[in-house]
């Protein structure tokens, strides 16, 4: 992946996340959640300075980016999808609900349409088992989703 160069006033609003924090060790989480508020996703640059502001090891830094599903080190879609492949979900059609987003939106898992509007991930669990299969976008939560219902979720967003 190659380096991009971060302006200064980006830094500068690092630094400031990471001061509001008190620059302490104990506070990473919550660090990276407002920095990743702030610009999005979470690319090597970024953790470098967070793990300098924070006086911790970037790989402890990477370590906890990597671990937690919420956390993206790619820039994600103006509407994120995210498709829950927990049991209940995927034993009740998880599965095809995604692969019909991924074959409307012509992008893979993981990746961003080209206008930039929709990224698909999947999550391990929404904790939402009733409501299953669940698939989320942004904040907004659908549940009992068919991958007949696919076509009209992502209409709602291209208007």
């Amino acid at each position: 992946m190659a380096k991009i160069k971060l302006a200064k006033s980006k830094v500068d609003k690092l630094v400031e996340i990471c001061k509001s924090f008190d620059n302490v060790g104990s506070e990473l989480i919550n660090v990276l959640h407002k920095a990743q508020e702030t610009f999005g996703y979470l690319p090597a640059e970024v953790q470098e300075i967070i793990a300098r502001e924070l006086n911790v090891s970037v790989a402890h830094v990477y370590g906890v980016v990597t671990f937690y599903s919420f956390f993206s080190m790619v820039p994600k879609g103006e509407f994120p999808i995210s498709v829950c492949m927990g049991t209940a979900c995927y034993v009740r059609g998880a599965e095809k609900v995604l692969e019909e987003f991924k074959r409307q939106l012509s992008v893979p898992v993981g990746e961003t349409t080209e206008d930039g509007k929709f990224s698909i991930s999947c999550l391990r669990c929404v904790g939402a088992c009733g409501l299953a299969p669940v698939v989320t976008i942004g904040e907004r939560v659908y549940g009992r989703v068919s991958a007949g219902d696919v076509a009209d979720i992502i209409k709602e967003y291209q208007k």
